[in-house]
């Protein structure tokens, strides 16, 4: 599942609106719109996504041992 999709999922989980979250973020809501087409976002604008979402984000990279990362 690609990254607009997991926004998508958390927006409607979080009941709010792509234009309510573009608004929590100070943008626009067709520039939130561009960066969701586009798919391209960094760990910083994740995190400030999940924020503004009332929630947090974990990145975990798991080695087949156990190690995580």
């Amino acid at each position: 599942m690609d990254i607009p999709a997991k926004i998508r999922m958390a927006e409607a989980y979080a009941k709010i609106s792509e234009a309510d979250l573009a608004r929590r973020l100070n943008t626009t809501p067709q520039a939130f719109g561009q960066r969701m087409k586009t798919g391209k976002f960094s760990s910083a604008d994740l995190e400030k996504i999940a924020e503004a979402l009332g929630a947090e984000i974990k990145v975990t990279i798991t080695f087949p041992d156990g190690t995580q990362i």
